[in-house]
């Protein structure tokens, strides 16, 4: 990849990418949340406080 200059959105933007895809990394290795590809984002609601709870 060539190494260009990034816009100060683009910096924010992987700024907030980095911290969602922690978020997502704590949820999978310590509530042993599974990643799944859901359709719909209620889907992803229903299932991410099951898996916590399932974690309590």
């Amino acid at each position: 990849m060539k190494g260009a200059l990034m816009s100060v959105s683009d910096k924010l933007l992987l700024r907030k990418r980095a911290i969602i895809e922690t978020v997502n990394d704590e949820l999978k290795n310590i509530a042993q949340v599974e990643h799944s590809r859901h359709r719909s984002f209620d889907n992803f609601l229903v299932n991410l406080p099951g898996g916590i709870a399932a974690y309590c």
